[in-house]
């Protein structure tokens, strides 16, 4: 594939204009201070957002960093978050599953590698996989709401930021420092292992390696592959076959629905590695890095179905019993700088570029089958204003560039490129007792298609403003009102062929317009006595959302997903509260209450497909210096409101328990943990996840970690 070198050329010469001589002077300016962050001590919220200091009034915000994010880690940073109140993971399989936030997915939520896209084919497909290794990652957030439209139109759902030290993030006061982590589990039979190095060479460089590794095997389930309404159509199918006298076909078919115990094609091999250097001068730095992501994982078939694939839709069995698998390799490029300015409107130039060369292979058994070519750029830069009385803010300016190729069987989406630019801002005031805050984006998308003769250029206005009064206590009540515009992907205007992850031949339309939505939210977050809360409601009214609808008809054998739009209803509730019900200085007992609910309708009140169920999760933490015991009891109930051909899911509860000792007396410095999730050996299946009638969750886990940092 062939960059289209003009744009990226000029990408650079961006950042190289914005990081100019200027940022090394020596008269620069102190470093920002802990005003600049919205910050809250005991496991509260921690997000780095330049230029405002209540970021979270726009954006309800979570990180995981820590004890929870070694208690949450996984191969897919959306299994990471699954527990996160408004967060499930789409769960194509154990190799590839990408949040889901507030029920949104794809197009509607934004993944991150330190403030920048991940530039990978995640958001065009479940089965692709993200091309981040959360092993790594020092914090990850979740940003909710209307502020995240700050880093595109396609966050309306949300923004998912994977802060790793690729760059290293700060000076060292020491002569280097380690981080590493290692796991094993019964499960996935998981072995995996990793490790961040940062060096301080003096003269204010840093630089920085990393590298990880992960094997797993076919995982282990509860039951059987299959799930009772599915397995009840298999045997209800052998039973025909066996009257027609075809043996051999419905002995297939009882094996299918006989599967038990191990997940087939459900194994995966990951492995990655990154270098890069800092350097710090007054308050500004400038810091580049380079690395490959590379990960092997199986897909499960669909049992007794085969693999249709294109013009070979009606496979026989033959071809149903070759294991698919998918390699996926991205070489990555980042570049981040900052620019002090000093006391004048703006305090620092914040500059992000991320260069990415991206190849996904679906293997067929040992045969090449379908390869998706993704190379792309994607730059930002952020003005960040002093403050001035009650006044602050940020203004910049980003542009996105996508060359997509896709070849062989399965290349439903012809070749395209997406061209995009973006104006910003996001403002602070405080009008008295009321914090106000403004954020407005403008986009300029063009998607063209050569081989089609395909172009179209949209222009998308989006804007939100946020009202909130904090408390003498801390406790903040507040209102957003946001509206929200989003250009059609690639993917969405042009598909046309068959798609192995939605089992389906998927029709674009090239003529969709653009999906606007107004969003409005109430939100309580804060402390509450020695506790804190976070409480949201939400209602997005959508016009001309788009989606793809069953047509009833088949082609190759496979139903047709027809993109349409239409005017859409989401609605929700989530939060979560954390009290010491104990807190006597060396011990404290902590009560950790979770929950969220989605509905999704059509104006007509039909529902949409794959929209999460009612969960909620209540957890009782012990903390003493040396252990942390935690033991939580999530459930998750059915979901028998489902869209039109759309197979209803079952509730279930997982109880899982953890106990981490922290060796060394005083410091977090080691942390072993011992936990064991899913402890009663459940059968539970997301709905949300195209793959659930045939790919289960993991049965009891038992799993042993180790991190420690020096």
């Amino acid at each position: 594939m062939t960059l289209y070198h003009p744009i990226a050329l000029r990408a650079a010469l961006l950042a190289s204009s914005l990081l100019a001589a200027p940022a090394f002077a020596q008269d620069a300016p102190p470093r920002p201070t802990d005003d600049d962050y919205h910050s809250r001590s005991n496991d509260e919220i921690v997000v780095t957002a330049g230029g405002l200091t209540q970021l979270d009034t726009l954006a309800g915000t979570s990180v995981m960093e820590g004890i929870e994010l070694q208690r949450s880690m996984a191969g897919q940073v959306g299994e990471v978050l699954a527990r996160e109140p408004g967060v499930t993971a789409s769960g194509f399989a154990p190799g590839a599953s990408r949040p889901v936030l507030r029920g949104f997915s794809g197009e509607r939520v934004k993944v991150l590698v330190d403030g920048i896209g991940a530039i990978d084919a995640s958001n065009t497909s479940a089965d692709h996989a993200v091309s981040i290794d959360p092993l790594t990652a020092e914090r990850i957030e979740v940003l909710r709401g209307p502020a995240v439209l700050l880093y595109g139109s396609q966050a309306i759902g949300g923004a998912v930021n994977v802060i790793d030290k690729r760059i290293p993030q700060r000076r060292l006061d020491e002569p280097f420092h380690l981080d590493a982590a290692a796991s094993a589990d019964t499960a996935y039979n998981l072995l995996e292992g990793g490790a961040s190095l940062d060096v301080a060479l003096g003269g204010g460089f840093v630089v920085h390696a990393d590298g990880s590794w992960r094997d797993t095997d076919d995982m282990r389930i509860p039951g059987f592959v299959v799930s009772p309404r599915l397995r009840a159509e298999l045997l209800e199918e052998a039973e025909e076959e066996a009257a027609e006298g075809h043996d051999d076909e419905a002995a297939e078919l009882r094996e299918a629905a006989g599967l038990f115990s191990v997940l087939p094609s459900s194994f995966t091999r990951t492995w990655s590695a990154n270098g890069g250097f800092a350097f710090f001068q007054g308050d500004s730095n400038l810091g580049v890095s380079a690395g490959i992501y590379d990960t092997l994982y199986g897909v499960p078939g669909r049992p007794g179905a085969g693999h249709a694939h294109g013009d070979e839709g009606e496979a026989g069995e033959e071809e149903g019993e070759v294991p698919i698998s998918i390699g996926l390799r991205q070489y990555r490029a980042d570049l981040r700088g900052s620019l002090a300015l000093g006391e004048g409107p703006f305090k620092a130039l914040n500059t992000r570029v991320g260069y990415s060369d991206y190849t996904h292979t679906e293997f067929e058994g040992d045969e090449t089958g379908t390869v998706f070519d993704v190379e792309g750029v994607e730059a930002r830069a952020e003005l960040i204003q002093n403050r001035r009385g009650t006044w602050q803010g940020s203004l910049g300016l980003q542009y996105t560039f996508r060359d997509f190729r896709a070849t062989g069987a399965e290349a439903y989406v012809p070749p395209n490129l997406t061209d995009q630019f973006a104006l910003f801002a996001l403002q602070e005031v405080e009008a008295g007792p009321v914090h106000v805050e403004l954020a407005g984006r403008y986009e300029r998308t063009q998607v063209s298609s050569s081989p089609l003769g395909f172009a179209r250029d949209f222009d998308a206005f989006s804007g939100a403003v946020g009202l909130a009064h904090e408390t003498e206590q801390g406790l903040r009540f507040g209102a957003n009102l946001s509206r929200v515009a989003r250009a059609p992907s690639a993917e969405e205007l042009l598909a046309d062929g068959a798609h192995i992850a939605t089992q389906a031949y998927e029709i674009g339309n090239p003529d969709l317009g653009i999906e606007r939505a107004w969003g409005l939210e109430g939100f309580v977050r804060g402390r509450i006595g020695p506790g804190t809360i976070s409480v949201a409601a939400y209602r997005t009214r959508f016009s001309g959302y788009i989606y793809q609808q069953e047509t009833g008809d088949e082609i190759d054998g496979l139903p047709v997903l027809e993109t349409v739009q239409r005017g859409v209803i989401y609605s929700g509730l989530e939060g979560e509260l954390t009290y010491p019900i104990i807190d006597s200085g060396p011990f404290t007992l902590l009560a950790d209450l979770r929950g969220d609910y989605v509905r999704a309708s059509l104006k007509d009140g039909t529902p949409l497909p794959r929209i999460p169920p009612v969960s909620l999760l209540g957890a009782l933490e012990a903390r003493t210096d040396r252990f942390d015991l935690r033991g939580e009891v999530q459930r998750f109930f059915a979901q028998d409101r489902v869209a039109p051909n759309e197979t209803p899911t079952d509730g279930f509860t997982f109880v899982n328990a953890s106990i981490a000792w922290k060796p060394v007396t005083g410091d977090d410095t080691v942390t072993v943990l011992l936990q064991a999730d899913n402890i009663f050996d459940v059968e539970g299946r997301r709905h949300a996840s195209f793959t659930k009638d045939f790919v289960p969750l993991a049965g009891r886990n038992v799993k042993l970690s180790v991190r420690a940092s020096f």
